[in-house]
């Protein structure tokens, strides 16, 4: 466009091409403005009402569950990621994943590993409005299970606060700094979750661990 319309000479893309390959010409390309792909991903997420509406008295097991991820330091320094499903009318972990990274796949798997657990059949889950809940990916993964969506408010922590009670019990209780590998990591939080699962009495749960509780309330049903 340049020599065309300064010089008037017209000349095809192919010739430039080769002329600036001969010379050792380089042009300078423009990368992607990073903001802009960020708004376009944005403008694909999409949030939720807040179903639950901090109704945490439930009494039907497995019908009601809320969702979150939380980090943990391990090694020198290393950082890992959990992401856990609880049933909020009994306590229990049904489900949950341990990760390197925070890409999709650890919400993805989560509600795989949760598929193998139950039937997820108007089954309600509740998380905050975080990047993975608000995913398509994740989105279309609970429609395709006839799962309910909930989301906190923005900026509302106590909306999703069964998921914030756990994870405060498992980093007072569980000694996961002191983990060398990614691998000990993992076994120690297999560890504890079968403890706090099947052995972790509670005062709220008429004294009993999640497990134990759950079958209570199935049998009085």
């Amino acid at each position: 466009m340049d020599l065309e319309n300064k010089y008037g000479v017209i000349m095809n893309t192919k010739k430039i091409r080769r002329l600036m390959n001969k010379y050792g010409i380089r042009t300078h390309v423009r990368k992607k403005n990073p903001y802009k792909e960020i708004m376009k991903k944005t403008k694909e997420h999409a949030t939720c009402e807040n179903i639950l509406n901090r109704e945490f008295n439930k009494t039907k097991p497995l019908k009601t569950l809320c969702t979150d991820i939380t980090y943990l330091y391990y090694g020198r320094c290393e950082k890992a990621y959990l992401s856990a499903v609880k049933d909020i009318a009994t306590g229990e972990i049904v489900a949950y994943k341990v990760s390197k990274n925070l890409t999709m796949p650890i919400v993805l798997d989560t509600i795989n590993n949760l598929k193998n657990v139950i039937d997820l059949n108007n089954v309600l889950i509740h998380s905050d409005q975080g990047f993975h809940y608000t995913n398509p990916e994740y989105r279309i993964l609970l429609k395709k299970n006839n799962v309910i969506q909930s989301m906190s408010r923005k900026g509302n922590c106590i909306d999703n606060a069964p998921m914030e009670s756990f994870f405060g019990h498992l980093k007072d209780e569980l000694d996961y700094k002191n983990c060398k590998t990614f691998e000990e990591l993992v076994e120690k939080i297999d560890e504890y979750m079968y403890y706090y699962n099947n052995e972790r009495y509670q005062w709220s749960k008429l004294k009993m661990a999640p497990v134990k509780y759950r079958n209570h309330l199935l049998k009085a049903s």
